[in-house]
């Protein structure tokens, strides 16, 4: 049974489109955004249905960032039908296994060279038929970086920074978007990590670039390294990042003279960027869109925030905050 108004105009655009020939489109799952799948079969084979509700979700840099990438020869989906006006398309079926499986395995190595071999061609791709990627500017790391006090701090763990704390908080975002702005700027998929990764027998594909911005040369690279669905040894941390720095001055995307320990600064901090507002993210889904699974990912991220800002002295301040004022409030919660 269809069991709400979006799929069902979804089925009689489907219905319409293939001239009958499509089955009805069967929800596999929504993500983090207002956007959800279906899966329907065509002649012999499944494709993918998109709804993406317009205005609340556009298209457009999804479909821009599509035939971008198709250009440069990264796998992508492909796009059979669409209906902006409604918001919705038809993609190929990648199917359903993210590269989160694969990682728990023996051959864990093999995927993770695999995956980050797509990066220094993503960082290639600086525009779209939409003009160049929006840059990863100031304004966008503090709108980010504000998630984490209004969504975890205050609406979920009823915390209310004191003036102290306020400046705590301040001084070590500023840090963390002068460590962002500092970085060589490239193309970064911007959601670079195991479940926007697609198993496609023996290779990847690429999901849910439509983000794509111009930003921090590690941003992808640590999303990737730090995940915040599944944990990676640090030794193996390390050796991925220096074999992909080494990549990255191969392709001519990071300056001779910049050393590696730069680099690993670079990247601890854009994590941490990352993970604060990850956090704040996974709050807001389940205080205002009902979404609760993520918060089992909290923990995780937090321990990241502590683990890695105890490494440098303009974190530790707040990595000791968060182990003795934020982390208590969570696990009382």
């Amino acid at each position: 049974m269809l069991n709400d108004s979006r799929q069902q105009a979804l089925a009689r655009w489907l219905d319409t489109v293939w001239a009958g020939d499509a089955s009805t489109p069967v929800l596999i799952f929504g993500d983090a955004s207002f956007r959800r799948y279906f899966r329907y079969q065509r002649q012999g084979r499944t494709e993918i249905a998109m709804d993406a509700p317009p205005g609340l979700e556009d298209c457009r840099p999804f479909l821009a960032l599509t035939e971008a990438y198709q250009q440069v020869g990264l796998p992508v989906p492909q796009v059979l039908a669409q209906d902006l006006t409604q918001g919705f398309l038809c993609l190929t079926d990648l199917g359903d296994q993210h590269l989160a499986g694969p990682l728990k395995t023996d051959d864990a190595p093999v995927w993770y060279r695999r995956a980050l071999a797509f990066l220094p061609t993503i960082a290639t791709v600086q525009q779209s038929p939409l003009g160049p990627l929006p840059p990863y500017d100031r304004a966008l790391l503090e709108r980010e970086l504000a998630i984490f006090p209004e969504w975890l701090l205050q609406a979920h763990l009823g915390l209310a920074l004191n003036d102290e704390e306020h400046r705590l908080w301040q001084t070590a975002c500023e840090s963390l978007i002068l460590n962002a702005l500092n970085q060589p700027q490239v193309g970064i998929h911007r959601d670079f990590h195991s479940r926007n990764l697609m198993v496609v027998g023996e290779t990847l594909a690429l999901i849910d670039y439509q983000g794509a911005l111009l930003g921090p040369i590690t941003y992808d690279l640590v999303s990737l390294l730090r995940d915040c669905y599944w944990r990676l040894d640090e030794s193996e941390v390390a050796r991925y990042a220096q074999a992909h720095f080494e990549a990255m001055k191969q392709h001519g995307l990071l300056e001779p003279e910049v050393a590696f320990g730069q680099f690993q600064k670079w990247m601890d901090l854009m994590g941490m960027q990352r993970h604060l507002k990850a956090a704040g993210i996974f709050a807001r889904l389940h205080q205002r869109d009902g979404k609760s699974s993520y918060l089992a990912d909290v923990p995780r991220v937090l321990d990241y925030l502590i683990t890695i800002g105890a490494r440098y002295p303009e974190m530790a301040t707040l990595a000791q905050w968060l182990d003795n004022r934020v982390r208590p409030a969570w696990e009382a919660r």
